[in-house]
C-alpha cells in the first residue's frame, strides 16, 4: 500500500512548519509551563488560521470535516514543534464528542480550547485550569466537567487534573473518540521523535571528541540510523490506523494500538539516543531538548500506555 501523502497534504504540513518555525516555540512552551498561556494561545490562534483546529469539526459548524489522514499530518507537525496545550483532546477528541453541539463552531474557530477525561483509560484531564470546556466521557455519554485537584506531571506543560462530571450528559460515540485520541497522540510521538533525531544529527556534526566530530564515528551513525528506521517503520502504521479509523474498520482497535506502540517505542529510542548524543548537556533544563524529552515521556502514557495497547493487540490477534 502507498502511504505517501499528496501534494495538498504536504503543503498543509509545510504551512504549519512555516508558522511554528517563525514562532519562538521554546519560549512559548516554557511560559505555558509557568502558567502564562498568552504566548501559547497566540500559537493556537495561528493554528486556527491554518484550519488545524477545524479539521475534525463537522462542516455544519464551519469545520473542515477532514479525513483522519489530514489529522495525522497536522498532529505529527504539532508534535514536531512540541505545541503546548491539550492538542489531542481539543483538536481530535472533543469534535467527536461534541459532533452535534453548537460549541463545535467555537472549537473550529479556535475560540474554544477543550480538554477531555475518559476514564478508565484517560482518568485525568490535561490543562483543565485553562481549557474553555472540560468534557468527561464514559459509558456512551459526554458530560461537562469541573476541575478538581492538580496532580504532578512528568511534563510541566501538561498539567493533570482530577475532574468530575456534572449532569447526565449527552449521547456520544465515546469509543470512536478514544480511537481518535490514541491516533493523534501516536502521530505527535512520531513528530516529537523526528524532532529529537534532527537535533541529534545537527549536534553530532558539531560536538567533537578525540579530535573528531562525533558524527564521523560509525557507532553514532548506526545509533541515529536505528532511530530513523524506527520512525520510518512507525509512520506507516500511524497512517494505516488513520485509514482504519476513517473506514470504521472492525480492525480499528488493533491498528490504532499497533500505531501507538510503534510510535511510543520509536520516540523513546529517539529520546535515549538524543541524550547519549548530547551527553551531559542533554540532562539540563536549560537546553531546549529537555522540552521534547519530557513531552515524549508524557505522551507515551497518554491515551493508554504501551502495555495497555499491547494487551489490546494481543486480544485482537
Amino acid at each position: 500500500m502507498n502511504f505517501e501523502i499528496d501534494e495538498q497534504q504536504r503543503d498543509f504540513a509545510a504551512s504549519i512548519d512555516a508558522a511554528l518555525g517563525a514562532a519562538d516555540m521554546p519560549a512559548a512552551i516554557r511560559a505555558w509551563a509557568a502558567g502564562d498561556t498568552a504566548p501559547g494561545r497566540k500559537v493556537w490562534a495561528q493554528l486556527a488560521e491554518l484550519g488545524v483546529t477545524a479539521l475534525i469539526v463537522p462542516e455544519k459548524f464551519d469545520g473542515i470535516e477532514a479525513h483522519p489522514v489530514d489529522l495525522v499530518v497536522a498532529a505529527e507537525r504539532l508534535g514536531r514543534w512540541c505545541v503546548p496545550g491539550p492538542v489531542t483532546e481539543s483538536i481530535a477528541v472533543a469534535p467527536i464528542l461534541l459532533v452535534d453541539d453548537e460549541r463545535s463552531a467555537a472549537l473550529a474557530s479556535g475560540e474554544l480550547i477543550a480538554t477531555v477525561a475518559m476514564p478508565p483509560q484517560v482518568p485525568r484531564a490535561v490543562d483543565a485550569d485553562t481549557a474553555g470546556v472540560i468534557l468527561v466521557a464514559t459509558d456512551g455519554k459526554a458530560s461537562d466537567g469541573a476541575a478538581g485537584e492538580q496532580l504532578e506531571s512528568v511534563d510541566p506543560t501538561r498539567k493533570l487534573f482530577e475532574v468530575s462530571a456534572s449532569g447526565g450528559g449527552q449521547a456520544a460515540d465515546v469509543a470512536r473518540a478514544y480511537e481518535f485520541g490514541v491516533l493523534a497522540t501516536a502521530a505527535q510521538l512520531v513528530g516529537a521523535g523526528q524532532a529529537l533525531l534532527d537535533m541529534s544529527v545537527e549536534y553530532a556534526k558539531q560536538r567533537s571528541q578525540f579530535g573528531n566530530v562525533i558524527g564521523s564515528y560509525q557507532a553514532i551513525k548506526h545509533k541515529l540510523a536505528d532511530v530513523h528506521i524506527a520512525l520510518e517503520l512507525a509512520r506507516p502504521l500511524v497512517y494505516g490506523a488513520a485509514l482504519a479509523v476513517a473506514d470504521q474498520s472492525p480492525e480499528t482497535a488493533r491498528d490504532v494500538s499497533a500505531a501507538k506502540v510503534a510510535a511510543s517505542d520509536a520516540a523513546l529510542l529517539a529520546a535515549r539516543s538524543a541524550l547519549q548524543t548530547h551527553g551531559a548537556i542533554g540532562f539540563t533544563q536549560e537546553h531546549d531538548m529537555s522540552l521534547w524529552l519530557l513531552r515524549v515521556q508524557a505522551l507515551r502514557s497518554a491515551w493508554g500506555d504501551p502495555g495497555l495497547h499491547r494487551r489490546r493487540l494481543l486480544e485482537a490477534l
